[in-house]
């Protein structure tokens, strides 16, 4: 029988192993780490248990597909429900939002708080439906780069309507054109964010985000994010995917144009595909040492970062939900900092995740578990002491004038993650969330392919590649290689 290695057993990784092994493959995954997921991971300190990495689910189909390829039954090993509150929204001046996950809800409301007309929102919202409808078929869910992805009715009908993908015009730009209120704006713009971008570079067509989030809804998935991780972890070990944690590896073995197979502390691995779910940056540079290195793909900017403070607070906060939002009262200035300065903003926007809302068990009684973020950029080499430090200030002081509370005197745990520890745990490059950032028109396109031209048997998945980042686009990213893989005959 073929076999495949998989390097890295990120959400991408283990689904991809999946796919392969559903395909005919015996599938090894090799991950330099004790534990399988990545950045979807998860700790436990003095009775909190907190998830490190990703804290949005939506488009739960992509999960439980997997189990369904398999005929399994995804109840047994997983189980979500949907939120009926999207987010909770405040503000500087003390204005606050609740955004509800029910259309005809969210848009009476927004026009209520905000001033916009029913029609206006519910215009954008339809705009944002239909770009996606006319591009997932091309640029998520397929190769950007083989030309059979462009020989379908699918590319005919997205080029047609070019002027309504608002490529040309940048997400602020756009979210402005159709609301006047700042506020409403900003709203809007954060989700520029779901890929590391900045709203006031990234294009307009990546107003298809919000679509995923309010048409197919959140979810939690019970016993928090990381059980997405262990259930795939547990489906894989149960169809024969095999796993060698604690197993770094070295190199990826090419001979005369081909991948075949790795080399880790143990020896010489053989496979007749390799797959890398490690970040495309140091695949290239530690693993594809002596070949051809794609230059203009490994100079991309990289996307946004992470800093991260995971509290437990000795009280209940009956006005916050499982996702909640503090906006800084400059979007521009706060991403200026971000992506030309690399640097800090004073008055950051802080992203405040409680999973013990949904899970009581994720905190002590009368207990709060909080995973407080706040975007970052890339590890340059900055002094991450002193900004840590500067940004815990900012961010306690902020929620202190928003919650009326002393935060600190309720803090009873710490735990802190900056780019530098982000770069470290997960290889990713400059610790960057999602690998290279949208902020171009053609980012889409200079993204790193699923596969390699000049080396057969060796493909991409994972954020830093195409599609991109995230959970579903890891788990998308997944599906291509299920779709590229050659079949294990044709070894033979």
């Amino acid at each position: 029988m073929a076999h495949a290695i998989v390097i890295g057993s990120g959400i991408a990784g283990i689904a991809s192993a999946l796919r392969l092994r559903k395909k005919g493959y015996e599938v090894t995954v090799m991950e330099a780490n004790s534990y399988p997921g990545g950045k979807l991971h998860s700790m436990e300190k003095n009775g909190y248990r907190f998830d490190l990495g990703p804290s949005l689910f939506t488009m739960p189909h992509l999960v439980t597909e997997l189990f369904e390829l398999f005929d399994v039954r995804p109840e047994p090993y997983f189980s979500y429900f949907r939120k009926k509150t999207l987010c909770n929204y405040f503000w500087n001046d003390g204005t606050r939002f609740t955004a509800k996950s029910d259309m005809e809800t969210f848009i009476n409301d927004v026009s209520k708080v905000f001033g916009a007309s029913e029609k206006s929102i519910t215009r954008y919202l339809a705009r944002n439906r239909r770009k996606y409808e006319l591009t997932a078929p091309l640029f998520l869910e397929k190769s950007l780069h083989k030309v059979r992805s462009y020989i379908s009715r699918d590319t005919v009908k997205a080029i047609s309507n070019l002027p309504t993908l608002d490529i040309n015009i940048s997400l602020d730009d756009l979210n402005k054109r159709f609301f006047e209120h700042p506020k409403l704006v900003q709203l809007f713009n954060r989700y520029a964010t779901y890929n590391g971008s900045s709203p006031f570079k990234t294009p307009g067509i990546m107003s298809m985000i919000p679509h995923l989030e309010m048409y197919y809804g959140t979810y939690f998935p019970k016993g928090g994010m990381h059980t997405i991780t262990m259930s795939l972890y547990n489906l894989a070990l149960s169809q024969g995917v095999r796993f060698s944690f604690n197993c770094k590896v070295s190199r990826i073995n090419v001979a005369q144009g081909k991948a075949s197979g790795v080399e880790s502390p143990t020896g010489f691995h053989k496979a007749d595909l390799v797959v890398s779910n490690m970040d495309v940056y140091p695949t290239y540079k530690n693993l594809l040492q002596g070949q051809k290195q794609p230059k203009q793909v490994l100079q991309q900017e990289r996307s946004s970062s992470a800093l991260i403070f995971y509290w437990g607070i000795s009280r209940n906060f009956p006005e916050l939900d499982l996702h909640n939002i503090f906006f800084s009262s400059s979007y521009s200035r706060e991403f200026k900092a971000i992506f030309h300065e690399r640097t800090l903003y004073e008055d950051p926007t802080i992203y405040v995740n409680i999973t013990s809302k949904d899970e009581p068990s994720d905190a002590p009684k009368d207990h709060e578990n909080w995973f407080v973020m706040i975007n970052a950029p890339g590890n340059y080499g900055q002094d991450w002491d002193s900004l840590r430090e500067k940004a815990r200030n900012w961010i306690i002081q902020k929620l202190n004038a928003r919650l009326n509370v002393d935060l600190e005197s309720l803090i009873t745990v710490e735990h802190v993650l900056d780019p530098m520890g982000i770069e470290s745990n997960t290889s990713s490059y400059r610790g960057a969330l999602y690998g290279a950032a949208s902020n171009s028109k053609f980012a889409a396109f200079l993204r790193h392919p699923n596969f390699k031209s000049s080396i057969k048997n060796l493909l991409f998945c994972g954020g830093s590649v195409h599609p991109g980042g995230g959970i579903p686009l890891c788990l998308l990213s997944a599906k291509i290689i299920g779709d590229l893989a050659p079949k294990p005959l044709d070894y033979a």
